[in-house]
Formats: structure tokens, C-alpha cells, sequence
């Protein structure tokens, strides 16, 4: 009778109704007071993982007064800390400081010499993350005539947004990389001399969103490799298998990627392929590449379930990769996943200074993006900066078919390291100057300790740069009279050849050459609309004169005969761009934020 009257009063009066519940409140700072959000909080009591709000603070409902918290954030130091429920909790956040001998440093993507770092808050959008951007503004010539960017082939960010604006979603201002958007395109190749590495070209003309002003394009193109004479490969792919990628446009897409890249393989390639999720392990030993159906066969059986050790994963990857490591040999591993790590390492931190041991290797790393909702974009950017390599989205299996099989090349064979560029300008013809992209972290921004550094460079890429131009009266009057001896700008590529620690520096003189906008080729409107497209979307200060119609307008001109069908879809996608943004403005009565 004890015994049923006992389980009676628990069904009637669990036990959990006598236990007593607090409430712990409290925000997090900087060390000069500046509130810190989306600092991840760890329960230890329970492992529950919590974040700071937009002002920095936080309230986590526990079961004793008594328990430690530990607070940490890209860039700072984590704090582990004894917290009583009945005192608010003020936790300030020191900086992090690199470990002697430390080369680790946060990476800038463009960087104008003595100026001054800016600051910006973060900017998040449901459960997925973005590294929050500050964009470049005008600088002074005579004070800061050198400026410098980092180069590379990462284009993932144009088929994020499409992914957006396909699902009728607004596109997160900090999920718009310009230079990542103008990438894609490939945009005016012109072949390099013989004996040199790269070709580069620039135009100047005015500019279609600001009469006052002019637009620099800046043309680089690297040399085509011969598919016959390219060396051995040895690829890891890197698959995530977790519950998480357990959907049509997830794992399927992924395997049907890997697919496409298989059939371009040689004998003298092989592969290997690592998974995590329910289990880590090697699920295909280093295979010939000219055993396709072996290769195909493992891919096929790849099943999604269980969680995602990331970390696991990447530790094993790359032992596989420096176990069948072939000297002056491609090897590289290939990392798909939607980015949700849940085991192991989770921050951008603690993922970057695992990859930066493996820097130097000789291994490059390729990330591939996939899914929505829970899609981690700023971890996956950081994992392709930090291992060398280069970064891109598949929204669908035309985007896979692009980067997989169209941009085999310039995806997997890389031609330079470290390919950075600098433009010094002169201050005769340029008053100011705005370099459109290239925007950066605002926690590289925050960090003394931040530096450029060069990107990846691929087999037959081609770029094109863009710069705003306040000119000066010179400069006015030299177009005015035709007058076109002198130079706009100085640049210095920077890059290193591969396995090669000696630098290399190629020049080039911007000439004083004025083209008006109506004259210039079709691939330069095309790009100028790419680049205020983007403004647009991250509701940029700087094009307050134009619209969506303009942007239309623009690509229009852009389209001949026999056009490019990545173009026409841009105008399709500026389209329903407009019409998703239209709609919400007015709603807002005439203004609208995002």
C-alpha cells in the first residue's frame, strides 16, 4: 500500500514541482563598455547552450542559485565564472590576445593603410548566422592614398541570395559580399601573356548611380591550366551525414555534386571519403579515380542521422589527406555541409584555429554550403579563409553542375596563394575613393591584431573590382579637353606559387582614360548592375539615387545577341527582387528597413 500511494503522490505531485526554479539575469561587455550580443553562454549544470541579446543580455531560467557559466565570443577571451541567481550578473570580456609565437591573426579583406578602425553592431537573421559587415566609405586620397584587398574565387554569396529571394525571404544585409556576387560571373577573360600568370586590365567611366562620380573596373584574369598536364590529385571528401542534412537540398544535392566531380576524375586521381554524423570514421579508402563506380557506389550508400562532430570530422579528413599526401601533387579536401556543427568545436574561433595548424600543409580545403534555415555561412567562410582554399553555396543542381563540373578547374587547381593586390592612387585626378565590396568583419575591425592576407587564386578566374571615384577638378577638366596623359593608380599584385614561400609581384599602371559609360563594353554594365544590385540589398548610404528599375535598366543594356543565361537569370532574379521589396515598403508606408 506504501508502495502505490507513494507512486500515486508522484503522478499526482511530481517532483520537479517542488523543486525550487531561478532566474539568472545579467549582460556581457567589452572591456570599453560596449554591449556584446550573440556571445554563446554554456550552462555547465546542464550543457544547455544560451546567447546574449542585442543588448548584450541574457536571462536563463536554472534550477539551483548556485551554478558556472561560461561566456565566450570570437576574438575574446572565454570566461568561465561561479554565478549566484540573486546578484545580476555584469561579465566583461576581454580581447583575445595571440599566444607568443602566434602567427593566428583575424583576417581583413580589404585594408586602407593608417586608417582607423570602425565598428558596427552585429546583425543576425533567425537561426542563421553571418559575419556582420561594416562597408567601405569614401576615403581621403591626400591622406590615405593606398589601399589593399585580398583576392579570390569564393562566389557563394550570389547563390545565397537567389536562394532568398527564390523563397520570397529578404536577403540578410551581411550575407551580401559584392566582390563574392561580381565573382560568379567570370566576367571578362582575357587570356594572360605567355610567361605570365595573370592579365590585368582597367577602364575608367562615369558612374550610373552617381553622375558626379566615376567607376574604376579592374580586370584580373589567371592563367588555364591544360587539363592533360595538370598533376595527380588526391581529394578527401568530407561529408556530413547528420540528421540535420536529411533533406532534398541537403545530402541528395551533396551526392549528386560529388557525382559530377567524379566523372572528371584521371587514373593518376584518387579519392577518399570521410563522414560524420552518427559515426565518424572513413567510409572509402584512397581509390583510383579511374574506379569511378567503386567511388560512386560509396557515394550512393551514404545515408543522413545522428549528430554533427564536425571537429571529428575535419581531424580525420585531413590525417587521411597527409597519410596519401602526394608531393607537388593537388591535394585538397572537400568539406560540404550546412555548417550546424553541435559536437565538439563550435565557434568561429575554436574552427579557425583548427584549420590555421593545417595552413601550411600543403593541403587546401574547399567548402561546399548547402540548406536553409539552420545554414551556417560564417563558420563555413571561416573554415575555406583560414584552411587556404575558397568557398561556394549550392542552392540547387545547376549550381552544382556549375562549380562541380563547368568550374572544375578554377574550383580544384589553384594557380597562386596568397594573391592580394594593393592600388595606390594618385591624388592629381582622385579626391576620394570607395572600394565597392571587399567589406569586413566587424570583429577583424574590432581586433589590434588583425592583418590582410591573401586568398586563392584558381585555374582560367577571371574578376573585375570596382571603385567609386569622387574626382577632381583635374581630373574634370582633362575629360573635358581629351586630355588622357597620366595615371589614375599604381597596382601590385602580391601572390606566392603554390608550395613556393617566395613572393611574387606582378605591376600594372592604371592610365588616365576616360571612356564614357554608354561606350564602354557590355560586360562592364553588367557589372556595375551586380554591384548596385548588392548596394541595394544591404540598403547601401551610398546609391540613395537609384532603384530597382535602374538596376533593371542596367542589366537590359548589359544583354546582346547570344547572351550568357547566368545573365538573363540575374534579370529575372532583380525582378522578383523588386517586386518581394516593393511589396514590403508599402506595407511600412513608404519606407522600408530590412
Amino acid at each position: 500500500m506504501k508502495a502505490i500511494g507513494y507512486i500515486l503522490f508522484s503522478l499526482l505531485f511530481p517532483l520537479s514541482a517542488f523543486t525550487q526554479q531561478y532566474y539568472v539575469r545579467g549582460e556581457v561587455k567589452d572591456e570599453a563598455g560596449n554591449v556584446l550580443q550573440n556571445v554563446t553562454i554554456l550552462q555547465h549544470k546542464t550543457g544547455y547552450i544560451f546567447r546574449s541579446g542585442a543588448a548584450g543580455t541574457f536571462g536563463i531560467v536554472a534550477n539551483q542559485q548556485i551554478d558556472t557559466f561560461s561566456f565566450s565570443l570570437e576574438g575574446y577571451q572565454k570566461q568561465t565564472i561561479l554565478v549566484n541567481a540573486d546578484i545580476y550578473v555584469s561579465v566583461k570580456l576581454k580581447q583575445a590576445l595571440a599566444a607568443a609565437g602566434s602567427t593566428k591573426r583575424d583576417r581583413l579583406c580589404s585594408q586602407t593603410k593608417n586608417l582607423e578602425k570602425e565598428e558596427q553592431k552585429s546583425w543576425f537573421t533567425g537561426e542563421e548566422t553571418y559575419a556582420s559587415l561594416l562597408e567601405n566609405r569614401f576615403i581621403n586620397t591626400k591622406r590615405f592614398p593606398s589601399t589593399g584587398m585580398t583576392l579570390n574565387v569564393d562566389r557563394a554569396s550570389y547563390s545565397n541570395i537567389r536562394r532568398f529571394i527564390s523563397l520570397k525571404s529578404f536577403v540578410p544585409p551581411d550575407a551580401v559580399r559584392i566582390e563574392e556576387m561580381l565573382n560568379y560571373f567570370n566576367l571578362n577573360y582575357h587570356e594572360p601573356d605567355e610567361g605570365k600568370l595573370f592579365n590585368i586590365r582597367s577602364t575608367l567611366s562615369s558612374c550610373p548611380w552617381n553622375t558626379d562620380n566615376q567607376l574604376l573596373f579592374i580586370d584580373l584574369s589567371s592563367k588555364k591550366l591544360n587539363l592533360d598536364t595538370l598533376p595527380p590529385s588526391h581529394l578527401v571528401f568530407l561529408i556530413d551525414v547528420s540528421g540535420s542534412m536529411d533533406m532534398p537540398n541537403r545530402l541528395p544535392l551533396l551526392k549528386s555534386a560529388f557525382r559530377l566531380l567524379v566523372n572528371n576524375l584521371r587514373d593518376k586521381d584518387s579519392v577518399a571519403i570521410v563522414v560524420y554524423g552518427g559515426t565518424v570514421g572513413v567510409m572509402l579508402n584512397t581509390t583510383s579515380g579511374g574506379e569511378k563506380e567503386k567511388i560512386l557506389k560509396a557515394i550512393d550508400e551514404l545515408e543522413p542521422g545522428g549528430s554533427t562532430p564536425g571537429e571529428s570530422g575535419i581531424r580525420l579528413a585531413y590525417s587521411v589527406a597527409k597519410n596519401h599526401f602526394i608531393k607537388e601533387g593537388n591535394n585538397r579536401v572537400i568539406l560540404a555541409t550546412d555548417g550546424d556543427f553541435n559536437v565538439g568545436m563550435k565557434t568561429e574561433a575554436e574552427l579557425d584555429e583548427l584549420i590555421s595548424k593545417h595552413r601550411e600543409s600543403g593541403i587546401y580545403l574547399t567548402c561546399l554550403g548547402v540548406g536553409m534555415g539552420n545554414y551556417k555561412d560564417s563558420k563555413i567562410q571561416t573554415l575555406s579563409e583560414r584552411g587556404k582554399g575558397n568557398f561556394a553555396y549550392l542552392d540547387n543542381f545547376k549550381e552544382a553542375e556549375k562549380v562541380m563540373l563547368k568550374e572544375f578547374t578554377q574550383t580544384l587547381y589553384t594557380v597562386a596563394d596568397d594573391v592580394y593586390m594593393t592600388v595606390d592612387f594618385n591624388p592629381e585626378y582622385v579626391k576620394e575613393y570607395r572600394l565597392i565590396g571587399f567589406d569586413n568583419k566587424v570583429g577583424a575591425l574590432r581586433d589590434s591584431l588583425s592583418a590582410i592576407e591573401g586568398g586563392e587564386i584558381g585555374s582560367g578566374h577571371s574578376m573585375i573590382a570596382l571603385f567609386e571615384i569622387v574626382p577632381t577638378e583635374i581630373n574634370k577638366g582633362a575629360i573635358k579637353d581629351d586630355f588622357t596623359i597620366g595615371k589614375i593608380a599604381d597596382l601590385k599584385l602580391r601572390y606566392h606559387l603554390p608550395g613556393n614561400k617566395k613572393e611574387e609581384v606582378f605591376n600594372y599602371t592604371s592610365r588616365f582614360d576616360y571612356t564614357a559609360f554608354k561606350e564602354l563594353d557590355k560586360c562592364y554594365h553588367f557589372s556595375a548592375a551586380v554591384a548596385l544590385f548588392g548596394s541595394l540589398l544591404r540598403s547601401s548610404p551610398f546609391i540613395k539615387n537609384a532603384d530597382w528599375d535602374d538596376i533593371i535598366s542596367l542589366t537590359e543594356s548589359s544583354l546582346g545577341t547570344g547572351n550568357d543565361l547566368l545573365q538573363k537569370e540575374f534579370l529575372s532574379l532583380i525582378q522578383q527582387a523588386k517586386a518581394l521589396y516593393t511589396k514590403a515598403k508599402k506595407k511600412k508606408g513608404g519606407t522600408a528597413e530590412w
